[in-house]
């Protein structure tokens, strides 16, 4: 008789006792439960929609008798005025002699030509403003300058400014001319008044 033989228990192999006793535990033991039925989430409540704003009314139109009255028109601003320029018949001015140091005032009527050493000095126009005003004076003025050969050369035209002298000032080596002022009357008489005395 082999090792590996066949051992029979109660006319059964071991073979087939061991496959009823397998059985009958597999049906001893309980299957496993179905898992319960799936149950769909539960649909959302029905959306509901925000309630409609209120009707927008437009602001009550004032009363016609309580409207504010139109203002009225307003008048154009008005530029200031240009600041009012006199015109003077007589122009003084100063002169140095720079060899002495002296200085003379003196006036000369408007056209009028008047002699300052070897200068000659004519005044074409002199203007100043009322005395309300700021100062403003100034004389369109020609200098003519004798020479020794007793020629006549133009050294300036232009303007002369009593509140500037050095502005626009004469040029010469031995005499200096300036604007004093501008004047409406001179102790020195009219060009015209001398002729006929």
């Amino acid at each position: 008789m082999s090792i590996f033989s066949r051992i029979s228990i109660g006319g059964l192999t071991a073979a087939a006792a061991f496959a009823a006793c397998s059985m009958a535990v597999a049906q001893a033991q309980e299957a496993p439960a179905a898992p319960e039925a799936w149950e769909a989430p539960a649909a959302p409540e029905a959306w509901e929609a925000p309630a409609a704003p209120e009707a927008w009314e437009a602001p009550a139109e004032p009363d016609a008798s309580e409207a504010p009255a139109a203002p009225e028109a307003s008048e154009a601003p008005v530029a200031p005025a240009a600041p009012e320029r006199i015109t003077n018949p007589v122009a003084e001015f100063a002169g140095i002699d720079k060899i002495t140091g002296r200085i003379i005032t003196f006036d000369v009527y408007i056209d009028e030509t008047v002699q300052f050493g070897a200068l000659q000095v004519t005044p074409r126009i002199c203007y100043s403003r009322p005395q309300t005003e700021e100062p403003k004076t100034d004389s369109f003025v020609e200098v003519d300058e004798i020479t020794l050969d007793r020629k006549i050369r133009r050294i300036f035209t232009g303007w002369m400014f009593a509140e500037s002298p050095g502005l626009n000032a004469v040029e010469h080596a031995v005499y200096d001319v300036w604007l004093k002022s501008c004047k409406q009357k001179s102790d020195v008489p009219a060009p015209e008044a001398a002729k006929t005395n």
